[in-house]
């Protein structure tokens, strides 16, 4: 893969994302950051409880995300980020952000996602709220910086989908 400060890996909650984004960190040797990790207490508290936040909710946790992939990149580390990235909007404020960006969008089904989100612990984002981030998904059609894996088989497999096609296809 051309080398690239950012690789931004999205989808919805439960499609493998900070698992997808992990083992891409060990594997070009970049840092890895979980979005989830900014997130603000009242909106993890928020999401606990059912209830999906709201665009507006989350402009500053988008601005914060940007502002941490300035901050690597300016100390000359590269970066992977598990982001859900959902929405266009989101997606284009960290491309303004300025720091050159790839990204992986997992496309997962519904029926994969479900039973993961129903056997996973310990997560603030309950199973309730998968019907929420589907409506919100604004698939990335058209965006030449946006790599499509289809999730299916073992996250081993997917990660190796992933990474082929990144070392496959041209920076934008």
């Amino acid at each position: 893969m051309p080398h690239a400060n950012a690789i931004v890996v999205i989808g919805v909650a439960g499609s493998g994302k900070s698992t997808v984004a992990l083992g891409l960190a060990r594997h070009y040797g970049y840092v890895f950051l979980d979005a989830d990790d900014f997130h603000a207490d009242d909106a993890k508290a928020q999401m606990a409880a059912g209830v999906p936040l709201m665009d507006a909710q989350r402009e500053p946790w988008v601005a914060e995300l940007g502002r941490q992939l300035q901050a690597l990149a300016a100390r000359g580390s590269s970066s992977v980020l598990a982001f859900s990235g959902l929405r266009a909007v989101h997606r284009q404020r960290l491309r303004d952000c300025g720091v050159p960006m790839r990204f992986v969008y997992l496309d997962a089904p519904p029926s994969t996602v479900a039973g993961r989100l129903e056997s996973r612990l310990g997560h603030f984002m309950p199973a309730v709220l998968l019907a929420s981030q589907y409506e919100a998904l604004e698939e990335p059609v058209g965006e030449a910086d946006v790599i499509r894996v289809e999730v299916g088989g073992t996250p081993a497999q997917v990660l190796e989908r992933a990474i082929a096609l990144l070392d496959a296809s041209p920076v934008p």
